[in-house]
């Protein structure tokens, strides 16, 4: 009886691996399927597809990922209908049931991080482009992003600033009124620095990185309208002129590199 019970077991044991085994050969072949959509730019197609590969086998976390990126791929920045709202909210929630489960998934983290830049959710997105570079000390775009968004909202304060005193964009700061001017700086300053600091990382990481430069100008240029004096105001002002040059000297230099560099797969369109 007792040997009976224990062929029984094994046969069953037997029968579920076997089915496992399929379901899991299931969940590829509609990963397979899912990415020739996904491919093809067919992404309601390729998201069914996905999610088939996922209810076949949870722990898959390929499917899972291309699933995120699927509803990811079509969302639409700045569109504010429930379904374009749908799509970020089902492509962070996979992304986040991938880092549940690895949280060092590097890939997850970038695309959160993205997602909530593209909302302008500035400081969600600061927290994620935070956890970027953690995993990635030399990931070059989350510390230019680090360094785009501070100069992004302190831009708004800036102009409503400008409007209030009379100012016209155009006119040579610092601002004009002394305790607005107080007020802004004690709140942006120590925010806009931290922002040059992250551009100085790209910039290590990458000395050549135009954007990085674009944009160290932009951050040092407006927080010059928080200074005390005209002189401080035009020494900062210098600098930034300064990284005006150096973008432009990037740019043509990365132009003559990218010409000089064979097309992917093919040979020199020079020779």
């Amino acid at each position: 009886m007792r040997t009976r019970f224990i062929v029984l077991a094994a046969a069953l044991i037997a029968l579920v691996t076997l089915s496992s085994g399929c379901q899991k050969l299931k969940a590829r072949d509609n990963l397979n399927r899912g990415v020739q959509a996904f491919k093809a730019t067919q992404y309601s197609e390729a998201v069914e597809y996905f999610k088939k590969a996922v209810d076949l086998d949870p722990d898959f976390p390929t499917a899972r990922l291309y699933l995120a990126t699927a509803y990811m791929s079509q969302y639409i920045p700045g569109a504010e209908s429930p379904e374009n709202k749908q799509f970020a909210l089902s492509a962070m929630e996979q992304f986040q049931k991938v880092l549940a489960a690895d949280p060092k998934n590097l890939l997850a983290t970038q695309s959160m991080a993205n997602i909530y830049f593209q909302q302008k959710d500035w400081d969600h997105a600061t927290e994620w482009n935070r956890k970027v570079v953690a995993l990635d000390p030399t990931n070059k775009e989350a510390f230019y992003t680090l360094g785009v968004m501070p100069w992004t909202e302190f831009l708004t304060a800036d102009r409503r600033a400008r409007v209030d005193m009379a100012m016209k964009p155009e006119d040579p700061g610092p601002l004009k009124d002394k305790k607005v001017r107080a007020e802004l700086a004690a709140k942006w300053i120590p925010i806009l620095d931290a922002g040059i600091e992250a551009e100085k990382k790209a910039l290590q990481i990458d000395p050549d990185y135009e954007n990085a430069m674009a944009y160290m100008n932009l951050l040092i240029r407006y927080r010059a309208d928080l200074l005390d004096t005209r002189e401080e105001y035009e020494k900062q002002k210098e600098i930034a002129d300064d990284w005006v040059q150096k973008t432009l000297a990037a740019q043509k230099k990365n132009a003559e590199k990218k010409a000089k560099t064979p097309p992917e797969g093919g040979k020199d369109a020079s020779k």
